[in-house]
């Protein structure tokens, strides 16, 4: 159990200087997800989570389109190595509206999940998630980001 927090705690801090270096990093650990893992993504709008997302699925062998599933709240794409759940919450009024899209199935499938705006549902969230958190620091430049990652 102590080691189980212990990994739950771990941080790992990145930077990236570019659309393709964040590109590159979702990527990197799209290539390491595993069947059942929970990604949060959050941070600001235009901080780059669709990008990341982007390189998440493109790690994962998907090659489609992958854009936020802002008005459909989730897209599925089953033609990697692991069926890939994209959720974007953004728009999610009362977290009922993901027992309507039948969001357990996701979760607790064998699939990875990644879900843009996480926070909007953290009460439904399971507690061994992965979280990505992204940030901008325009004194650091307009492409620069900080990419804070949690449980990994």
């Amino acid at each position: 159990m102590a080691d189980e927090r212990i990994q739950r705690e771990r941080v790992t801090v990145r930077e990236t200087g570019s659309d393709r270096e964040t590109y590159e990093l979702g990527r990197f650990l799209g290539k390491q997800a595993e069947p059942g893992q929970i990604y949060s993504l959050d941070g600001e709008l235009g901080v780059g989570k669709t990008v990341f997302a982007q390189g998440f699925a493109a790690g994962l062998g998907i090659e489609e389109i992958v854009n936020s599933p802002t008005f459909t709240i989730v897209q599925q794409y089953d033609k990697g190595r692991l069926p890939l759940y994209h959720f974007d919450v953004y728009r999610i009024k009362d977290v009922e509206e993901m027992e309507e899209i039948g969001y357990e199935d996701c979760f607790y499938g064998d699939g990875v999940c990644l879900i843009e705006w996480s926070r909007l549902i953290g009460e439904i969230l399971p507690e061994n998630i992965i979280q990505v958190e992204i940030e901008k620091d325009l004194e650091k430049g307009f492409e620069y980001r900080r990419v804070t990652i949690k449980g990994m």
